[in-house]
């Protein structure tokens, strides 16, 4: 293992090495130089910052990860238990787009999905209104290496009064490179007023080496919008993710996410949303389950800067064996927000005496006229309940399974897409003991 400064140093003499390659219109290169001038400055996070205090990032920040050129070999086939085929597609292989590998479905003349890259180069007054103007880097050491690095991503412009008719899948998926690599995919979406999408963003990963994705999505929901909007994780046992989604909405629009995290040693996901305009309704929903030695961390922030304002956030986390999750969410409620209506749940089950869970909701208002809530739970299985489903005749590992997935029903239940609801529940069971008698239970 290097030295955190030796890392450091690997990556701004990679960025010069970048710099000199075809990374795109001028003012990408202004926004890269910046963002790495600032992650030269601040350098990587440690436990004595108060945003990262729960999050441990030394195994990133003392191992050299590479960036991945293109890996051949990916095939259609090996992406069928990740694909979604009924949803317009878009495959990116350690960060590089494969036209080839993605769906064929048509959208709606005016609609415009494809390359990030792609659009900065072909009208880049349109991406440069809102690329990097969002997800900041300046506290952010990793969305400082997104922005320095990302070589392409996805980008969603949605004309006003328009409907993505298709759910879009963003399909992001490590591939074997022969050593630790590194990508920083970088995502747009931005919905013009009155419009509509559902876009599922998937972040998988094959084979055995290490991987570590830095990922960015920047969102833009204008006046009366609605999104719905999807992010599972589902990355091999030696993947590091980390995962920034910053949401700006404005007058009257809508917005649910739904965070999903299965896999990864290392996992952080932020989402941060901010109220640009009065009116407008937040969900966040977030579901993570983590056993062995993982460590899961989700981070969210909601900024009710305008009057009228909804938000409703409930995670819930499963860990097992030695693992570890953090819930840190921070709801802000500013002097002008009058009539906001905030909710924030965090609940969650420890399946064994070694697992561990920091909980920290938190509110922070500054206005009488509101109404706001926060709540958490951290337990184990309820054994009044395990009793009454063992006098039924169910054995004891079963019924503790079948509350464990009763546990995650309401989130499941809140999921639209019917492909993403069923392959999530899929997925849960089959990380909990005897997925089959729950099969036969239900």
């Amino acid at each position: 293992m290097a030295a955190p400064a030796d890392v450091k140093l690997a990556y701004l003499a990679d960025h010069a090495a970048f710099l000199r390659e075809d990374v795109g219109p001028k003012f990408v290169r202004v926004i890269r130089e910046a963002a790495i001038a600032s992650f030269a400055a601040r350098g990587f996070p440690t436990l004595k910052d108060e945003d990262w205090k729960y999050t441990n990032v030394s195994s990133l920040a003392r191992q050299t990860f590479r960036r991945s050129g293109r890996v051949t070999g990916v095939s259609r086939e090996s992406l069928a238990p990740f694909a979604l085929p009924e949803a317009i597609e878009l495959v990116f292989v350690n960060g590089h787009l494969e036209p080839s590998l993605g769906s064929r479905h048509p959208v709606l003349e005016g609609i415009e999905v494809g390359s990030l890259m792609a659009a900065a180069d072909e009208e880049p007054e349109e991406v440069q209104k809102q690329l990097g103007k969002h997800a900041s880097f300046a506290q952010h050491p990793f969305v400082a290496l997104n922005t320095a690095f990302w070589h392409d991503g996805a980008y969603l412009h949605v004309p006003a009064n328009e409907v993505l008719e298709r759910p879009l899948h963003l399909l992001f998926l490590s591939a074997p490179g022969g050593e630790p690599t590194v990508s920083h995919p970088r995502n747009l979406l931005v919905l013009e007023p009155q419009s509509q999408a559902t876009v599922i963003e998937t972040y998988a990963g094959i084979g055995e080496d290490p991987s570590f994705t830095n990922a960015v999505t920047e969102v833009v929901v204008g006046e009366g919008a609605h999104l719905e909007r999807y992010k599972v994780q589902r990355e091999t046992e030696r993947a590091h993710h980390l995962g920034t989604t910053q949401y700006v909405q404005g007058r009257d629009a809508q917005i649910t996410d739904h965070s999903v995290s299965f896999g990864g040693a290392l996992v952080r996901s932020d989402v941060n949303a901010a109220f640009a305009a009065q009116g407008g309704s937040l969900t966040l929903n977030g579901l993570f389950s983590a056993g062995g030695g993982q460590f899961v961390d989700n981070h969210t922030k909601i900024d009710h800067a305008h009057p009228h304002g909804t938000s409703a956030e409930l995670y819930k986390g499963i860990l097992d064996g030695r693992a570890r999750g953090v819930f840190h969410g921070n709801v802000l409620v500013r002097a002008g927000a009058a009539k906001t209506n905030a909710r924030q749940t965090n609940r969650n089950i420890l399946l064994s005496t070694e697992a561990r869970m920091d909980s920290i909701p938190g509110l922070e208002i500054h206005h009488n006229d509101v109404k706001c809530t926060h709540g958490s739970s951290i337990g184990r299985v309820d054994e009044q309940a395990v009793f009454y489903l063992r006098s039924r005749g169910i054995d004891e590992v079963t019924a503790k399974s079948l509350l464990v997935f009763a546990f995650t029903s309401e989130l499941l239940a809140a999921m639209k897409v019917t492909a993403v609801r069923d392959r999530v529940a899929r997925l849960l069971m089959e990380r909990l003991p005897n997925a089959e008698g729950i099969r036969e239970v239900q």
